[in-house]
């Protein structure tokens, strides 16, 4: 259990798919256009085919708790270590407290959507029945699904 979790956290630190770890969840750093392609993961991993975002809205936990509770516990600990030994007047002592916080929130914030993402699967992986293929790939047509229903003939429309 420990070992799996370990291995939800290094993948989700390295910023990969937490059921391959193969595939990336953000667009590369080097292919980004927009500030919008640093802050979106892609829709799922092409390699297992494991839905990155499960509905709309799915990541606004990980913004709220993971990084800005990240951030403001940086910025508590930066502001005791400067008021405790530094002694600096207010306005300087807000600017090095609030320039650092900025910064860890802009560049945490793929890691925090990718450690809830890892954090989510580990306690509820959206898995089908018998097989690993993470939740989200279509079966083939040769592939038994669920049962499909059939519709009973009183309730067709005229």
């Amino acid at each position: 259990m420990i070992r799996k979790a370990w291995l939800y956290f290094t993948r989700a630190m390295r910023l990969c798919c937490p059921e391959c770890g193969a595939s990336p969840v953000f667009i590369p750093f080097y292919r980004l256009r927009t500030m919008r392609d640093w802050f979106t993961p892609l829709d799922g991993c092409p390699r297992c085919g494991y839905a990155y975002e499960r509905e709309t809205g799915y990541f606004l936990l990980s913004i709220w708790a993971v990084n800005y509770g990240a951030g403001s516990i940086l910025g508590i600990a930066i502001y005791v270590l400067l008021e405790t030994f530094l002694r600096l007047p207010l306005p300087e002592l807000l600017f090095w407290v609030i320039t650092p916080v900025i910064l860890f929130n802009l560049l945490f914030a793929r890691h925090a959507k990718s450690l809830f993402l890892a954090f989510d699967h580990f306690f509820d992986p959206h898995r089908k029945e018998g097989g690993d293929d993470g939740g989200s790939k279509v079966l083939s047509p040769d592939q038994p699904g669920p049962p499909t229903p059939q519709r009973s003939p009183d309730l067709v429309l005229k």
